[in-house]
């Protein structure tokens, strides 16, 4: 069993996070051990990107991630940047492109990705040990840790133990349960990049569309600080999802209105204005199914406009175009909920950023204990940001740890 078996490091989680942290640790002349409760490291890693594995995001910076102290994850991203991620990714001669807006994917498999890591785990000889459960953990003067394969002693623990999101590939409230059991605060966690459920009057309209998508932009009117994201809206049998959604799932609250802008590059006032003069035997349906697909058109204009939808453009007046437009670039639609954290892509929230050093992710009340990638409150949007966070907050921490040993 290996009975108080000495590490310089464990690190908890073989998640994105705890295997960047454990192969430049290792690499470094640290001994390090990895505990993970699965029966397989890098779950979330394989489902990723639709298995393709979104492994970053060219166009990273801290204006892309949501905290309660949003400086705080400057100092990490500026040290280990996408390029950093890019140059190993090429020594292993994984084959990969950038499908839109900066977001790299692979061209094969998320395996790639995974193998790439746990190979340079290999060479920096971590030991991995699965399906393991943490059963106490004692961080005074050297951490102590009883699991259900044996008891270890180590000089540093480092926490990568995720969030709350996808509990069936692994997703726990670990992390969060030992820092508050070292008396750190968490900060309020939701689901997140989620998408929404609606149980009004929409639900059958939406689920009529189920599958198809069309380009809109979202805002949310009751948090004018939120981003407005302009993308593809997908229809489920649920209600909506596609990457506008889950992108702003992450400011969405309880109770707020999403406002979709279902004509994002053009006015609908003037330009039904401008139709009903230029081609006035036009009906509603024909003239919207310019700018978007007929199913979803005749869809929404017979769900929301039952009276105007077959009529021609030259039998509405101004009130009734105006009462059209308005719905079209702002639809205002309230959600009942989200999927939640079951189809949840991460978790907003956790760790208190204040009570962690932004150079080393060490907790200040406890320095030989670090905290990183999910587990703390650092969100970022859709599109490989989280997985340059986990990078680069997994590299912070070793490169802090290879530092206080030498």
């Amino acid at each position: 069993m290996n009975q108080g078996k000495h590490y310089d490091v464990v690190i908890l989680g073989a998640g994105a996070a705890g295997l960047m942290c454990a192969l430049i640790a290792g690499q470094n002349d640290l001994t390090v051990l990895v505990l993970e409760k699965s029966n397989k490291p890098g779950k979330k890693i394989l489902m990723s990107g639709g298995g393709r594995c979104n492994f970053t995001n060219l166009h990273t910076s801290a204006d892309n991630f949501l905290s309660d102290n949003p400086h705080f994850c400057k100092s990490a991203l500026s040290r280990y940047t996408p390029w950093h991620f890019i140059e190993m990714v090429d020594k292993h001669e994984i084959p990969y492109h950038e499908k839109e807006l900066g977001q790299l994917f692979c061209d094969r498999s998320s395996k790639d990705i995974l193998n790439m890591l746990l190979d340079e785990c290999s060479n920096g000889k971590v030991e991995i040990r699965l399906n393991t459960n943490v059963i106490e953990v004692d961080c005074d003067e050297k951490v102590m840790l009883q699991t259900s394969s044996g008891e270890f002693i180590a000089q540093r623990l480092v926490v990568a133990t995720g969030g709350l999101s996808i509990p069936k590939m692994g997703g726990s409230g670990f992390g969060y349960q030992l820092a508050q059991k070292m008396n750190l605060n968490i900060n309020p966690k939701q689901a997140a990049l989620v998408p929404f459920i609606f149980t009004d009057h929409y639900k059958d309209l939406f689920s009529h569309l189920s599958g198809t998508a069309v380009s809109v932009e979202v805002s949310l009117p009751a948090n004018q600080s939120a981003p407005r994201f302009r993308h593809q809206m997908l229809f489920t049998h649920r209600g909506l999802s596609g990457p506008c959604m889950l992108q702003i799932s992450s400011y969405w609250q309880s109770g707020m209105c999403l406002q979709v802008n279902l004509l994002p590059e053009h006015d609908a006032y003037e330009e039904l204005l401008r139709a009903k003069k230029n081609t006035p035997q036009l009906t509603l349906l024909q003239w919207f199914s310019q700018f978007i697909a007929k199913n979803p058109a005749q869809a929404i204009t017979t769900h929301e406009f039952p009276d105007w939808h077959d009529q021609p453009l030259q039998n509405l007046n101004t009130e009734s175009i105006s009462t059209i437009a308005q719905l079209l670039n702002a639809w205002q639609l309230k959600p009942s909920g989200t999927e939640g954290y079951r189809t949840a892509e991460v978790t907003l929230g956790g760790v208190d950023t204040t009570q962690l050093s932004s150079k080393t992710m060490a907790c200040l009340s406890q320095p030989n204990v670090y905290f990183i990638g999910e587990v703390v409150d650092v969100t970022g949007h859709l599109g490989g940001f989280n997985f340059q966070w986990a990078w680069a907050s997994g590299n912070a921490a070793a490169q802090a740890m290879i530092e206080s040993k030498f």
